[in-house]
């Protein structure tokens, strides 16, 4: 993912919001969110065969966002989905599970993972020190480290707040957020090591490029009786919706 934002016991009837944009070379392939034989529910890379975002049907879930420092790839580094698989087989506490992922990540590229399940939310990175507990509320994370402010980020919890806090169904305000194309002001971008042309093209929510793009949107919603929807949109290099999956399910206590 490039941009996520979680709300934890934010809403009178959802105990967990997550709304997240994927954003990707459009030549890399990947297959939309389904159900795994694992009993992972989420899209699969077809490169590194991980994913960037996946819930399981005990209610544990984990997603990754590149971090952007604009130094050269290595190619031999491994695919950063392979840390969001490995938290949502992993049965420690998500806490423990993010502090272990911060310390045996040295070998990826740089990334933020955010992990949880019930009420329970973890952070880590392999660009910072330890790993965190998150509570209730609304939080933020896009390619630097979580909560930085950036002016998407920005924009789009200020808009998730207005959502949760109205009458209208939060997964579609959900997804009207994460479709915002505005980009920032150039005197409000941050350098991250990336030409000022693609910092400015990287700051809308939803950013639309021949060669690179948000290449999918979802949007997962717990409620208070444990019931759980993913919804995944998915588009092409035009910024046009090409498809859509939806799944309910009940959590199941985890064995």
């Amino acid at each position: 993912m490039c941009l996520a934002l979680v709300a934890l016991d934010a809403h009178p009837r959802y105990a967990l919001l997550i709304a997240a944009n994927r954003d990707e070379f459009h030549a890399r392939v990947a297959e939309p969110a389904h159900w795994w034989s694992e009993s992972i529910l989420g899209g699969r890379d077809g490169v590194g065969g991980g994913t960037w975002f996946g819930v399981t049907t005990t209610g544990r879930w984990a997603l990754v966002t590149n971090y952007r420092e604009g130094v050269p790839r290595d190619p031999s580094a491994p695919s950063r989905g392979a840390v969001v698989t490995a938290a949502l087989h992993d049965r420690r506490p998500p806490l423990i599970c993010a502090a272990a992922t911060a310390v045996d990540s040295g070998r990826y590229h740089g990334f933020n993972l955010l992990l949880g399940e019930a009420s329970e939310i973890a952070y880590a990175s392999n660009r910072a020190s330890g790993a965190v507990a998150l509570g209730a509320g609304i939080h933020g994370l896009s390619n630097h480290l979580l909560e930085t402010p950036w002016p998407k980020l920005l924009r789009a919890k200020k808009r998730l707040a207005a959502v949760l806090a109205g009458d209208a169904d939060p997964v579609a305000g959900a997804f009207d957020l994460l479709a915002d194309r505005e980009r920032a002001a150039a005197s409000t971008l941050p350098s991250t090591g990336v030409s000022p042309e693609w910092e400015r093209l990287l700051s809308s929510a939803f950013i639309v490029h021949p060669e690179y793009g948000t290449r999918c949107s979802t949007v997962l919603a717990v409620d208070r009786r444990e019931r759980a929807r993913l919804v995944e949109r998915s588009f092409d290099a035009q910024g046009e919706c090409k498809g859509e999956v939806v799944f309910d399910f009940e959590l199941s206590p985890a064995r």
